[in-house]
């Protein structure tokens, strides 16, 4: 009976897992395409942005490694 609780856990969270990476998949095209429009038209500009994106996504990657500990 508990296996088969974990199981219905498991596909539940599986498939909301799916949906988030086929809409990350389609918002990372979208996020690369402004990347590359940003440079050709304000580089200076982007590359103060990209900087503080960069900052911040270590940031972001510090804490997880808090949370995996």
């Amino acid at each position: 009976m508990i296996l088969m609780s974990k199981l219905k856990n498991y596909n539940y969270y599986l498939k909301i897992i799916n949906q988030i990476q086929k809409i990350r998949s389609k918002n990372n095209l979208n996020w690369m395409g402004l990347l590359k429009l940003s440079f050709k038209h304000a580089p200076k500009d982007a590359i103060k942005l990209v900087k503080r994106i960069d900052s911040d996504d270590r940031r972001i990657s510090n804490l997880l490694k808090k949370l995996s500990k």
